[in-house]
């Protein structure tokens, strides 16, 4: 869950979003390389008194300036490319469950299992109390195991919704009349936070997504109620 003036990203919950974030801290310290490389050849030009009027070519410098670049690229790409397909990669899932996005709440289908489906609407200001979060806490949570391989399918009834948990490293568009899946695998138990990422209507930002991850025995335990 995000936290009051975090400027990072939220603490990762999945192998996933461990990844992203090595990917993320890769990129931001070539980037910040280039920054302070280029930042100090401009403050020398300004501040030099060298000046030279004749030289009108350099093979060596455009050369340089043509391959480093070129490697600064390889070393973001490849790794880039190596978390796409990751991202797509399917691994069998272990249980596998529908989301559907309405204006404006969620439904949830669980596939595997007989009779267990539910909306999920955002609690209202009026019936919290201590025990909730404001504006993020729903009133039927999703309730899956954590170390399980788990997949979602994702899709809407009537506009664009996106189905985005951040400390999992998901974010998926719900699209009318097309279905979306991606796979995820929580390392803890504990609450995941998220809300809806496409601008879907007047009450977008009242559509909160809510993980509660438990082991494997009580998920059997809360099937069998359930079912």
């Amino acid at each position: 869950m995000n936290s009051w003036m975090n400027l990072n990203l939220q603490n990762s919950n999945s192998p996933m979003m461990e990844q992203l974030m090595f990917f993320h801290n890769h990129s931001l310290l070539i980037i910040l390389l280039i920054t302070i490389f280029i930042s100090y050849l401009m403050s020398s030009l300004f501040f030099n008194k060298i000046n030279n009027r004749i030289m009108m070519e350099s093979q060596t410098m455009e050369m340089i300036w043509t391959i480093m670049p070129m490697f600064m690229l390889i070393f973001i790409a490849l790794p880039s490319i190596r978390l796409l397909y990751l991202l797509d990669d399917s691994n069998n899932p272990l249980i596998s469950i529908k989301s559907i996005g309405h204006q404006w709440y969620w439904n949830y289908e669980y596939s595997d299992f007989m009779n267990i489906s539910f909306d999920s609407y955002m609690i209202s200001s009026n019936d919290l109390n201590l025990n909730f979060f404001r504006l993020l806490d729903v009133d039927n949570r999703i309730i899956l195991p954590y170390n399980t391989n788990i997949r979602i399918i994702i899709t809407a009834s009537d506009v664009l919704h996106s189905w985005t948990i951040p400390s999992l490293g998901i974010k998926v568009d719900a699209t009318p009349g097309r279905l979306n899946q991606t796979n995820f695998y929580m390392n803890r138990p504990g609450l995941y936070f998220g809300q809806c990422s496409e601008i879907c209507g007047a009450n977008h930002s009242f559509m909160p997504i809510v993980i509660e991850s438990i082991s494997i025995n009580s998920f059997i335990k809360w099937i069998n109620m359930n079912s």
